[in-house]
């Protein structure tokens, strides 16, 4: 054997770099499970500390002309203030669009307005059947959903969605295929304080076809 063949055989032999290959193996996908636990961590607790802070705008906002200390000339600016304000510095740059409906009852919510005559028993609205219904939103018009925007009236019920996307806190992104920003939907329900008599929805009909 030559000089060069025994120095071949001792370096085949070599098991003292093993550790170092195969920690650079495993290297990706350990650091892909940290900081997969890192940012799922930081998700559920974001979350949760919008979603009490938005609990909390509802509750100030379902008063007779809420006057909320934060900027914003809609109420539902200044709700969006408000998480951002509670949620500081734990979610930076986080975009925070919040919308609100306000309902006649809680069943309402997402629900159509209520038939009150199927003249052809298939439980849908038929104008040309005439048939009639709940005029819970006031609008003269038969709706899918019965919701109006706003924070309506005394004892109605008001429906808050807030949709929030903001960037990860670490570059979760770089190493599996999910997306750089996080997005997320909160949803809230309150029912306005009782300052005044509720309305009740007038009940009005399709005209038929002849």
């Amino acid at each position: 054997m030559t000089g060069k063949d025994h120095l071949l055989a001792r370096f085949a032999k070599d098991e003292s770099g093993a550790t170092i290959v195969e920690f650079a193996l495993l290297s990706i996908p350990l650091m892909a499970i940290i900081l997969g636990g890192v940012d799922l961590g930081y998700q559920q607790y974001t979350r949760s500390l919008m979603q009490g802070a938005l609990n909390d705008a509802a509750r100030l906002a379902a008063v007779e002309d809420p006057q909320l200390a934060y900027k914003g000339d809609t109420v539902e600016e200044q709700v969006a203030n408000l998480v951002r304000e509670i949620a500081g510095t734990i979610a930076r740059d986080a975009d925070i669009q919040v919308s609100q409906k306000s309902y006649f009852d809680f069943s309402d919510i997402g629900n159509p307005e209520t038939l009150m005559s199927d003249f052809n028993g298939n439980g849908q609205f038929d104008e040309e059947d005439g048939d009639c219904w709940e005029d819970l939103n006031d609008n003269g018009e038969f709706d899918t959903d019965s919701g109006t925007s706003g924070i309506g009236g005394a004892n109605d019920v008001v429906f808050y969605t807030a949709d929030i996307s903001m960037p990860r806190l670490v570059p979760l992104h770089k190493f599996v295929s999910v997306s750089e920003k996080i997005e997320m939907e909160l949803e809230t329900a309150i029912r306005n304080q009782p300052y005044s008599n509720q309305g009740t929805p007038a009940v009005l009909c399709a005209v038929p076809t002849p």
